[in-house]
This record gives structure tokens, C-alpha cells and sequence, in this order.
């Protein structure tokens, strides 16, 4: 598994890989925008990612990358980039009216107060006041009860129109959230869901000592699929893959779109040995649907998968759980592929 692109950027690499990104979109005669920089650094980073692999191809059919391909390039490829950034506006906003909202009950302290001197200093006056004084006094009660009334009139109208206003942000707010977490090709968490959420889970069964397993599955010659079929066929096999591993992710269990063709579920309160007959079903069932293309009804044959588990030993780290399933993972590739391998049988061996 290659290191993450955000590991590579903060990595002793990461000149290197700036210098390599900023060439290659001088030899494309690509302009070198924020977008487009972005864009490149991934490529570079992920020479055989779906990113790459849809330039290469656009490039390859003379088509320009001008600044609206690059948006869609964006949208299609780095949908959590947008997300966040959606995710910011959208707190922005929401802390503005929630912003609005304080100077408005502000005001209204500042009203009441004054109606509260007025009333003091209506008192004083009473108490000796001569029948034109008195007079005089409550024509000014009069006056400053109107203007409190109608500024409070104001006050429930402003707050009702914010309340309702704040509740629509928030609304917004929570969707653009779940979508910032969200793969949107397959609709699994994505890579910043799993990043946090793996380590929530380890850092729980750190806490607690209970079991906890995690599962990396590959799908098998996906290069060939997109060699053959092309881009869009790919994706429909992302998907259907997807689709069977989403019934793995119902809480407390976490299934996610790893990168690329990789997935990963962690699974709170099981051990990897009581995960390998539930993983054994999910590579039964890929295997079992012979797929068709989507645009022609050609025939794409079996997809499979490979899968690795390993169960967090206390006092690891996120990165050696994962590598260890990782290492599982390739165990059953090297085995043939369409496996699953429980890496803490391996591990047992070796000891």
C-alpha cells in the first residue's frame, strides 16, 4: 500500500515531489493554478490513481485541461477537498446568524434597561410631582411603553426570522459535514472518516481492553479492468463492491473506501478469528455475481477480492495495525488472490 499523499507532503519527499508535480505541468502546458497544483501532486503522487489514470486519458485525446475540466477533475476525484471547504462557509455562515442573534438580544438588554430608568425616574417624579408634572409623566410612560412594545415586536420577529435561519444553516451544516466524511463514488466513509474513526476504535480498545479487528480488502486485477473497460466500468465495479462491504459498516463497526480499489472495516469488539467466517461470506458473495457492463450488457466476468485481518495488540499503534493487515492482505495475494488471510494465525506461526 503506498503512503498517503497528505504523509508524502509533510515527508522529507515532499520537495521532490512538488519540483516533479510543477514540471510535469510545464511539460502538459498546464497553468500552474491552485487548482491545478492541487490536481498535479496527486498525479505525480499516484501515478496509476483513477486521478492519473483520467488525465492521462483526456491528455491522450487532445483534450485541454482548461479551468472547467480541472473543476470537474475536482468534484470527480477530490470531492473531500470541496467537501471541507463547503464545510467551512457553511460554519462561517452559521456563526454569523448565531453572531446576529447575540447582538439582537444586546439590543433589546439595552432597550429594557433604558425602559427601566425611565420608570425609575417616573417614580421619583410621581412621588412629588404638582397634576401639570404629573401629567407630563405619564404622557413620557406612555411614549417610552409604545416604543418598548414595538421594539420587542421587532426583537420576537428578528429572532423568529433567526431561529428559523439557524436551523436551515444547521441542517446544511450537518449534511455538508456528512458529505466532508463521505466517499462520493460509493458512498462508504472516506479516507478522513477512517483516518479519525480507526482511531477512535484504538484508542477505545486501549481504554477498554476489548477486542478489536480490522480488515484491508483489494480488489483483484482491478488494473485489468480498467485497462480493458475503461474508466466508467471501473467505477461500476468500485461501487458494487461497495455496496456488498457497506452492510459490514452499521455502528459501532466502520467500513470505509481505503484509496483507489482498497477498502478497510474495523470492527469494535471482535477478534480477527471471529471475523474470518463473516469476511469469508463477503468475498463468497462478490465472487458469486458475474458483472455486465452498464452501457453495452457485455459480459465482465467474476470480480474477487483479497482480504487481510489483524487484532489490535495493546499498546500498538494505528500505522502497525494497519501494516499488519496490510501484510495480510498481501499474503493473500501472494496465495492466489480471492483469500482472506487472518494475519494473527501468521503471526502465531512465526512465534
Amino acid at each position: 500500500m503506498s503512503p498517503g499523499i497528505d504523509l508524502l507532503l509533510r515527508s522529507p519527499n515532499s520537495y521532490d515531489l512538488v519540483a516533479r508535480a510543477l514540471a510535469d505541468m510545464r511539460r502538459c502546458k498546464v497553468w500552474p493554478t491552485p487548482l491545478n497544483f492541487e490536481l498535479w501532486v496527486r498525479i505525480v503522487a499516484e501515478p496509476s490513481g483513477a486521478l492519473a489514470t483520467e488525465v492521462r486519458r483526456l491528455m491522450d485525446a487532445g483534450e485541454p485541461i482548461t479551468e472547467a475540466k480541472s473543476a470537474e477533475l475536482a468534484a470527480a476525484h477530490l470531492a473531500h477537498l470541496v467537501s471541507c471547504s463547503n464545510l467551512g462557509a457553511a460554519s462561517e455562515k452559521l456563526a454569523q446568524q448565531i453572531d446576529t442573534i447575540g447582538r439582537t438580544l444586546a439590543d433589546a438588554q439595552r432597550h429594557q434597561a433604558a425602559y427601566g430608568r425611565t420608570l425609575a425616574g417616573a417614580k421619583e417624579v410621581i412621588a412629588d410631582a404638582d397634576p401639570p408634572g404629573l401629567t407630563q409623566m405619564i404622557q413620557s410612560l406612555t411614549e417610552a411603553t409604545r416604543l418598548v412594545q414595538s421594539q420587542t415586536s421587532a426583537l420576537e420577529r428578528r429572532l423568529n426570522d433567526s431561529t428559523s435561519e439557524v436551523q436551515r444553516l444547521q441542517q446544511n451544516l450537518d449534511l455538508v459535514r456528512r458529505d466532508a466524511m463521505t466517499d462520493a463514488l460509493t458512498g462508504l466513509a472516506n479516507r478522513k472518516a477512517w483516518d479519525e474513526g480507526i482511531e477512535r476504535a484504538v484508542g477505545e480498545a486501549a481504554r477498554s481492553g476489548e477486542p478489536l479487528a480490522v480488515a484491508i480488502l483489494d480488489i483483484d486485477h482491478f488494473k485489468r479492468f480498467n485497462d480493458t473497460w475503461g474508466h466508467q466500468t471501473g467505477d461500476q465495479v468500485i461501487r458494487y463492491v461497495a455496496s456488498v462491504i457497506a452492510r459490514l459498516g452499521a455502528e459501532p463497526r466502520l467500513a470505509a473506501r481505503y484509496g483507489g480499489e482498497e477498502y478497510a472495516v474495523a470492527l469494535p469488539g471482535e477478534t480477527a478469528e471471529s471475523t474470518v467466517s463473516l469476511l469469508e461470506s463477503v468475498r463468497l458473495e462478490i465472487a458469486s455475481r458475474s458483472l455486465k457492463r452498464r452501457s453495452t450488457n457485455e459480459e465482465l466476468g467474476a470480480v474477487t477480492v483479497s482480504i487481510g485481518i489483524a487484532q489490535y495488540h495493546r499498546g500498538e499503534t494505528v500505522a502497525s495495525l494497519l501494516e499488519r493487515a496490510d501484510v495480510a492482505l498481501y499474503a493473500s495475494k501472494n496465495g492466489g488472490r480471492n483469500l482472506v488471510t487472518n494475519g494473527e494465525v501468521a503471526l502465531k506461526s512465526v512465534a
